[in-house]
Parts: C-alpha cells; sequence; structure tokens
C-alpha cells in the first residue's frame, strides 16, 4: 500500500459524521425524507436528528424537500440535513426556531418561497446559526470519534492528514491519542485565523512527532452546489441578488489577513472555490509578499487561465480535491456550462510550475467526499465518473497521468 498524505481533511467532523444519517445514496427529497423518518421512529423524543450528505443536484428534480416535510418527518424533533458540501443546509421549524439570526447580514441567506415563507433552506452563514444550537458531543464522545476517524485514514493508506478548521481542542486531545499509542498517522492543524493565536500559545504543550501546528485557515466564499463560490462572470440561473456567488471578505481584509498570519510565522490556507476567489488571494498574497512560506489556496476547483502561472509565482500551494469533480457535475453543467474548459486546470498548473507534491497537492475535504485517494486519481486522470463517455469528460485537456497523480499525495515529511 502507497504511504500518502491527506492535504485537506476534517478529522472532528468526520468523526462525529459517522453517527449521522447517511443521505449520499438518497436519489430525490421523497427518499431523504423516508430515510429521515425511519430514523426518527427509533430516536428519543428529544434528540436532534442530523444528517448529512445530500446531493440535491443529482436529484430529478433537483429541489429540497419542504419546511412541512421535514416538520412531519420529524414529527415536531429539531432536524438539520446537511448538503454534503456543508455549505447548505435545510432545518426543520424546530431547528430554525434555535437559531439566532440577529445581526445576520445577508437575509437572501435564508432561502423563501414565492409567498416570502421560510423554505428551511440555509446557506453559508444562516446555515452556521442553525448548526450552531446543535448539541456538541461530550469529551467522551469526541475523543471516540475522533480515533474513529483517525483509524479510518490509517486504513486507507494516510500517513500524514493535514486538518483544515481545526477546533482548538484537538491539538491537546490527538496528543493523547498519540501518547496512549492510539493514533497511527502524523497531522498539520490549521485552526481558523482567529483561533490561530490562542492555538498557537498552547501548541508547546502537544506538539510533538505526530501532531504539529501547521498554519491557519480562512475562507473567502462558499460553495458550487449553494452558488456561493464566488465568479469572475455570473452563474447561470444564479441565488437572487448574489449574480456571481459570495465573496465574504473586502481586499483590505484579505490584506489584513495575509498580514496577521504572516506577523504570528503561520502559512494561510484560504478556502477559495470559484476563480474570482481564487484571484483575490492571489492577490492579496502579492500585495502583502508575506515572508513565511507555504501559503495555500484550498480547493481552486475554477481557476482563470490569467492566474494559473501565479501560483508558482508566489509560491502558493494549490491544495485541490480532484475528487470534487466527481460529485459537482450536475452543478457544473447546470451553473457554470460557460466555465468548464477552466475546472481543475491541472495539466496547467504542473506546466506552469506547480510541482505535484510540492506546490500542488490533493486531498479530498472528508467528510464533504469519502476520503479513498483512487476518486481523486480518477478524476484526475480521466476527469468523469467510472462508467461514462469520454465525451462526459470536463475539460479532459487538463487530465494528468497517474503517476502525477499519485505523487501529489506525496507525504510533505520523511
Amino acid at each position: 500500500m502507497k504511504t500518502l498524505c491527506e492535504a485537506h481533511a476534517h478529522i472532528a467532523q468526520l468523526g462525529r459524521a459517522m453517527s449521522f444519517v447517511q443521505l449520499g445514496t438518497c436519489r430525490s427529497a421523497d427518499e431523504m425524507i423516508e430515510r429521515l423518518t425511519g430514523f426518527a421512529a427509533t430516536a428519543d423524543p428529544d434528540q436532534w436528528i442530523i444528517a448529512h450528505g445530500a446531493r440535491p443536484e443529482s436529484w430529478d428534480p433537483p429541489l429540497w424537500p419542504g419546511l412541512d416535510e421535514l416538520d412531519h418527518a420529524g414529527s415536531g424533533r429539531p432536524i438539520v440535513a446537511w448538503c454534503f458540501d456543508y455549505h447548505s443546509l435545510v432545518a426543520s421549524s424546530a431547528a430554525i426556531a434555535s437559531g439566532d439570526f440577529d445581526g445576520l447580514r445577508d437575509i437572501a441567506l435564508v432561502v423563501r418561497d414565492s409567498d416570502d415563507r421560510a423554505t428551511g433552506l440555509m446557506l453559508e452563514d444562516a446555515a452556521l446559526r442553525v448548526w450552531s444550537s446543535v448539541p456538541e458531543p461530550s469529551a467522551t464522545e469526541r475523543r471516540v470519534q475522533v480515533r474513529a476517524a483517525c483509524a479510518h485514514l490509517t486504513q486507507l493508506g494516510f500517513v500524514e492528514v493535514h486538518d483544515l478548521k481545526s477546533p482548538p481542542w484537538l491539538g491537546p486531545l490527538l496528543s493523547e491519542l498519540g501518547s496512549a499509542g492510539e493514533l497511527g498517522i502524523s497531522v498539520a492543524l490549521y485552526p481558523m485565523l482567529d483561533d490561530a493565536i490562542e492555538v498557537q500559545s498552547t501548541s508547546e504543550m502537544w506538539r510533538g512527532d505526530r501532531v504539529r501546528l501547521g498554519g491557519a485557515k480562512l475562507f473567502s466564499d462558499g460553495s458550487l452546489n449553494s452558488r456561493t463560490a464566488w465568479m469572475l462572470s455570473p452563474y447561470r440561473d444564479p441565488i437572487a441578488d448574489r449574480a456571481s456567488g459570495l465573496p465574504l471578505h473586502t481586499p483590505d481584509e484579505l490584506d489584513q489577513s495575509v498580514r496577521r498570519a504572516d506577523s504570528i510565522g503561520l502559512p494561510l490556507a484560504v478556502h477559495a472555490i470559484g476563480d474570482a476567489a481564487v484571484r483575490a488571494v492571489l492577490d492579496a498574497v502579492e500585495r502583502v509578499a508575506p515572508k513565511t512560506e507555504g501559503f495555500r489556496i484550498e480547493h481552486c476547483e475554477v481557476i482563470d487561465a490569467d492566474d494559473v502561472p501565479r501560483f508558482a509565482d508566489l509560491g502558493v500551494v494549490a491544495s485541490v480535491q480532484p475528487c470534487h469533480l466527481l460529485a459537482d457535475i450536475e452543478a457544473l453543467h447546470r451553473y457554470l456550462p460557460h466555465r468548464l474548459d477552466r475546472v481543475l486546470p491541472l495539466r496547467e498548473l504542473i506546466d506552469a510550475g506547480c510541482t505535484p507534491g510540492e506546490l500542488l497537492r490533493f486531498g479530498s475535504d472528508v467528510p464533504i467526499v469519502r476520503a479513498d485517494p483512487d476518486d481523486s486519481i480518477r478524476a484526475a486522470v480521466h476527469r468523469r465518473r467510472a462508467g461514462t463517455p469520454e465525451s462526459d469528460a470536463i475539460a479532459p485537456e487538463q487530465a494528468i497521468s497517474e503517476d502525477q497523480g499519485w505523487a501529489c499525495f506525496a507525504p510533505t515529511r520523511p
């Protein structure tokens, strides 16, 4: 078995998601409701019902279930069901009532029907407002969940994992597992930038051979399936008032974030899916010129041709998840048919100087999609799902070889 680095994972989220209602195989809103109803029939009366993995863009019709259906499925219980990309969710009335929407900066993120009634669908910050009301696992549950997630990644052949958006408690817990001989991987942590100074100040107590602080994390846009990834040109069928998606920071705010990370000696890993977000992050790095090495852009799912050579020129890592192409095919064709040639330009990145395993790294974003590295190899080499004709390939001219693909999973440390 190859020894691999998973360059973008969410260990705590993966461990927790293992106990959620699994919606990844649902083929319609009706099937999703049937699955939620079945789980609710055996759940405690006051139990939150949490589900994930829904891919409504692949359904026919591509519609979420409505609020009334969710309320009936849960018999009044709070239900939270995440889209697979964790940038949108549907919630029941009980779950919505528990959320704090005071100060929500973008009311368009609470999706309403033609009669101005809430549909239960929440995007981005609105989704997080609902999620913040979900009860947190206990310390004992966290340990069990994190241990299970690490064991799962080890079984897939990963010896190194980069954890993005690491909660402050994760480093100490991983260190405990390592001391107990229960950690089979090495982990680099990337807490949110606002938490980074606190995490860095405590890192001497938990960092070691198995666990280290890798950098800090920031979000600059949303996701393709929610049409909140920030694009240079408008989506076909965009969300209301957001024709080109959702930029999360002004240029000045991005500059400040790059400076903050650089001032404490940590590289910044910035979530940027749309081509406008990718450009904005590259612009900020170019303006600030940080001295710290290892700044990264996460996802890079759509990159304008003019920005491809800037990664190597600026020394910015393209941390991509080719496997997302397999999950996003319907959304790409529906919303970005005019930009399919700019989806995951891996061949161009390599030709422009992004050496596989150095400035071009692969991960999965698990549990957004599964962590099986074969999925990314298929997407990078064949640019289409298994069993589909070559004519279904997205940007086939951007295909790379299998050897190049596996090199993108190379561990960063011996």
